[in-house]
């Protein structure tokens, strides 16, 4: 099946936690989420609104794991939010369990994804990838492959665009 590409550009922070709420009310089953940006592009923002529609509990804070590396959150499926931006190596991410991690039937959603090679990866996940157009503005692209992911991308599109059209089509 071929790639799916959809972009999205949104003028808040609020717009980006929108859509990772979207993603995380369409998502049905556990899911890897590479999300990749530079620093302040908005990936914690969009990982705050997948944890809304995750339902992740009130009362829990939706923070970057930049030197805990990992936070696990209960959800109405498990999430767990990694953040690779301190890691050197493969061999780090062995070192914090992220192997083990993605053998979880969870939804995990990990920071700086592009630390590691494509190769590293499993098949099968969606890949975000969020640019600084300039201090609010982000064009955020979401890809991956086969009939799963297509799915899940042009609802999660479609969710957002009926309460925040994309002039940019």
């Amino acid at each position: 099946m071929a790639i799916n590409t959809k972009l999205i550009t949104t003028s808040t922070a609020s717009q980006t936690k929108y859509l990772g709420k979207c993603l995380g009310a369409c998502l049905k089953s556990g899911l890897l989420i590479r999300l990749n940006g530079g620093l302040g592009s908005g990936k914690t923002c969009f990982v705050q609104g997948l944890a809304q529609g995750l339902e992740v509990p009130a009362g829990y804070d939706i923070t970057s794991p930049t030197y805990t590396l990992v936070h696990e959150y209960p959800a109405r499926l498990p999430m767990f939010h990694i953040d690779l931006y301190r890691l050197e190596s493969s061999l780090d991410a062995e070192a914090i369990g992220l192997w083990e991690i993605l053998t979880y039937n969870a939804v995990i959603a990990v920071e700086w994804a592009g630390r590691l090679d494509d190769a590293d990866w499993p098949p099968g996940n969606l890949c975000i990838n969020i640019k600084i157009l300039d201090d609010q503005l982000r064009r955020i692209e979401l890809f991956g492959y086969g009939h799963h992911i297509n799915t899940l991308i042009n609802d999660s599109v479609a969710r957002y665009e009926s309460k925040y059209p994309n002039p940019l089509k």
